[in-house]
């Protein structure tokens, strides 16, 4: 029997002197660094998933009665408003990373964001104290906002920065499965309380519970984090640091070199986290909302659709991250940029039919597609910038892009319908953004089987 064909990767550069020893990371510490990465973003999903199911509840808790748009409107501002603080976190967080390490950062974010996420389900309804309430929903949004500005580019280094050359895609990958594992948590409970309360009874009290699981949560994902090592990349580059300047700041990085060094990878970082986070946002986040406020469907039953997709999209998700390890980033993004320009119509189309059918074959389309952002990016977005300024310049990039683009996205398509009356906006908007990421693929060098800019290869 023949034997099979090994994976292809890109035939890696000639050795010369220069050229450092392989990196063996022990495969124990790999596991850890993942679920404890992954623990995280599966928390801050968790919450995205809370709010996004539960808006239309949040804006009768929190905003005056009367049009339900304009609540819905109130909410998903509040959402959005936690966006806007974003690249504060990660001008803050992100050099910081750079400097005193990515693990000691990542247990930081960690506290912030349960603190952010426990809060609001202890703040009181806008009847029993008023303006008082959407105002402190506001400060507990920009509390998560701002952790969270460290928490992804963090997590993603952090995998990256341990992973072999040759798994970093497969590896990164389950940072967004830890993703859609929150979210589906996080859905999946108000799908469950909504159909076992009654509407009063959610308004009442039934909306605090999926925020105050949040404190627990947090305490483990702070226990795991505090039990990493830190990364291997990270060492190297502050023993060769000290060695060059041992009397100097060594781990303090100018902002110039953070950005204006790095502005080719910047523009590059916000065009595909522009495409990733539109679609993710308008597919996990907007569309709960967009078939209950907008379509009239039932629901529970839209619900239950986009759980079934998250969970398909799980599925899915290792595989698609392994085939970017074996025929590079560029073509599984660029695949995914190709569909969303050119299915979005009729994706759309189907889901607007309203027959379950319909909108499960519709929004599977979709989750399909995203995978191929899903799966890619935490690999791709991380070697697109030196390990000295990685976490610094990534932070900023994609926090950048996310908060102008991402998580504005449920709250600029529900105006655009409310301006225009064009049911089909969701979909404009979404080959709009394949547009822009399909720009930053042809311009971006593929990745896959190759060590991190700065950092030795690892095996």
């Amino acid at each position: 029997m023949p034997s099979a064909p090994a994976l292809s990767h890109p035939a890696p550069a000639p050795r010369d002197s220069d050229t450092p020893e392989a990196v063996a990371v022990d495969p124990a510490l790999v596991r850890r660094a993942v679920k404890a990465a992954a623990l995280g973003n599966a928390m801050e999903w968790f919450d995205f998933g809370v709010y996004s199911y539960i808006a239309v509840t949040l804006g009768k808790v929190f905003f005056p009665s009367g049009n339900p748009t304009a609540q819905l409107l109130s909410t998903f501002g509040a959402f959005a408003a936690a966006f806007l603080v974003r690249p504060l976190g990660g001008l803050v967080f992100g050099p910081l990373g750079d400097r005193v390490g990515r693990q000691k950062v990542l247990a930081v974010t960690m506290i912030m964001m349960a603190a952010g996420t426990f809060a609001i389900g202890l703040i009181p309804s806008y009847a029993t104290i008023g303006v008082g309430a959407p105002l402190l929903l506001l400060a507990a949004r920009l509390v998560q906002g701002f952790s969270t500005g460290g928490e992804y580019a963090g997590a993603s280094t952090f995998i990256a920065e341990y992973a072999p050359d040759k798994k970093r895609g497969f590896l990164g990958s389950w940072l967004e499965f830890g993703t859609l594992a929150g979210y589906i948590a996080g859905a999946g409970l108000v799908t469950l309380m909504t159909a076992l309360l009654s509407t009063e009874d959610l308004v009442s009290w039934g909306w605090r519970i999926p925020f105050l699981i949040a404190g627990p949560m947090g305490a483990i994902g702070l226990y795991l984090r505090l039990r990493l090592e830190e990364t291997p990349a990270f060492t190297a580059e502050t023993e060769k640091a000290e060695a060059e300047q041992p009397e100097a700041d060594r781990r303090k990085v100018p902002l110039r070199e953070m950005l204006t060094g790095q502005w080719h990878a910047l523009l590059l970082c916000v065009g595909l986290v522009l495409v990733f986070n539109v679609t993710d946002y308008m597919l996990l986040s907007y569309m709960p909302s967009y078939l209950t406020s907008e379509l009239k469907y039932d629901e529970t039953h839209g619900l239950l659709v986009v759980l079934a997709v998250m969970a398909l999209m799980m599925v899915v998700q290792p595989f698609a991250g392994a085939l970017s390890d074996r025929v590079g980033r560029r073509p599984v993004i660029a695949a995914g940029c190709a569909g969303f320009l050119f299915l979005s119509v009729p994706a759309l189309l189907l889901i607007r039919q309203g027959s379950l059918f319909a909108i499960a074959l519709g929004m599977g389309a979709l989750g399909l597609l995203l995978v191929c952002f899903t799966a890619a990016m935490p690999a791709a977005l991380p070697a697109l910038f030196p390990t000295r300024v990685r976490y610094g310049s990534l932070s900023v990039g994609f926090n950048i892009s996310v908060s102008l683009f991402g998580g504005t996205t449920p709250l600029v398509v529900t105006a655009l319908i409310g301006a225009t009356g064009n049911m089909m906006m969701p979909a404009y908007y979404m080959m709009g953004a394949a547009v822009i990421g399909g720009v930053a693929v042809w311009f971006m060098t593929e990745s896959a089987g190759r060590p991190l800019p700065g950092s030795p290869p690892q095996r």
